[in-house]
């Protein structure tokens, strides 16, 4: 039972608190790490480096990070429940706190909803919404969303009009509903920190150096398939969770279920990622909308297919619903693998 009371404990201290960037973070000192070997083992020059040597290099520096990763874990565990088991669940607390972000992902996204300028007509709500009106004073909490939006998507944001900086939020909620929020829970219950922290490695990497540029084509090529291999699972059964409680969030659940249903069977294998389109299908659906499109990364323009549909255009309330539906979906999971976790020890 020590870890069902470290992952309730740990759940509430993030609910609480979330990501201190005061306190040392794990999840840092393994972005660290990366870099550092990143630097090493990589000199980004494709004259210097062949491709196989790239694909070698990355994933060296994958098994050094899962190992030191996994070994530092288990021995602060160790140590913890050598001196008692209360502190050996305090440590698993603090441990898992660090290990998940429901509270962060929900702040930063809603600091973007905060910068969007306020638009009248509300189709979801039917309230109107106050506009602003100066076009220098909109120009001005764009240009602060962008930069909001920024902090917490890997996409060029410079360019993103007020439905563009939506949709991108709404997009990272929905992706990291599973790889920020219930993927560590769930690895927490199979295997404890260890598992879970090897899970916040692996994911840290990618996306770090996981990306299919010119840069990590080849060096990142071990850790973004590692990352879909990990991620595999989890995003299918956080669509589940989110479909089961989008009846929690929204008015009329039975409509909202089958619309999202729906949209992910039809849409959910729309990405190049195996994962990033299970959640974002459900978000989609249930929300009325329609995400992906045109985006930028790195300064190039690309075309991901469209995951949802336009029943109407993006409003800066989904943006808030899309954490509620974030938070429904966490509790949910967390019940679930502490009630699992519980009955199997």
């Amino acid at each position: 039972m020590n870890m069902v009371y470290a992952m309730g404990i740990g759940f509430l201290l993030d609910c609480i608190w979330g990501d201190s960037h005061r306190l040392p973070h794990p999840v840092r000192w393994i972005g660290r790490l990366i870099a550092g070997l990143e630097r090493m083992l990589y000199t980004g020059k494709k004259k210097e480096q062949s491709a196989g040597k790239q694909i070698c290099g990355g994933a060296f520096l994958m098994i050094v990070v899962l190992a030191v990763t996994g070994t530092g874990v288990w021995a602060v565990r160790c140590a913890a429940y050598g001196i008692s088991d209360v502190a050996g669940i305090a440590a698993d607390s603090i441990l898992f706190y660090f290990a998940i972000a429901p509270r962060s992902l929900y702040r930063e996204s809603m600091a973007v909803y905060r910068a969007l300028p306020e638009q009248a007509d509300s189709p979801v709500s039917g309230r109107a919404e106050t506009r602003t009106d100066s076009g220098v004073e909109d120009d001005h909490n764009l240009l602060e969303a962008r930069e909001r939006l920024s902090m917490i998507v890997g996409r060029d944001t410079a360019c993103l009009d007020r439905a563009g900086i939506i949709r991108a939020a709404v997009e990272t909620v929905a992706e990291n509903t599973s790889d920020g929020v219930t993927a560590p829970i769930l690895y927490m219950a199979v295997g404890g920190p260890v598992l879970c922290f090897l899970y916040k490695a692996a994911n840290t990497m990618d996306s770090m150096i996981g990306y299919r540029n010119e840069r990590y084509e080849y060096f990142g090529k071990a850790a973004a398939r590692a990352d879909d291999i990990w991620n595999y699972i989890p995003s299918r059964l956080t669509a589940g969770a989110m479909l089961l409680t989008s009846g929690l969030v929204f008015r009329k659940p039975l409509s909202v279920w089958k619309r999202g249903f729906f949209v992910y069977l039809r849409d959910r294998h729309k990405h190049k990622s195996p994962n990033a389109a299970q959640t974002e299908s459900v978000c989609a659906g249930v929300l009325g909308i329609r995400l992906a499109g045109p985006a930028s990364y790195f300064g190039k323009s690309m075309f991901k297919p469209y995951i949802g549909d336009s029943l109407r255009p993006p409003e800066r309330a989904d943006i808030r619903r899309a954490g509620r539906m974030m938070y429904a979906s966490a509790v949910f999971v967390l019940l679930a693998a502490m009630a699992v976790r519980g009955i199997c020890t």
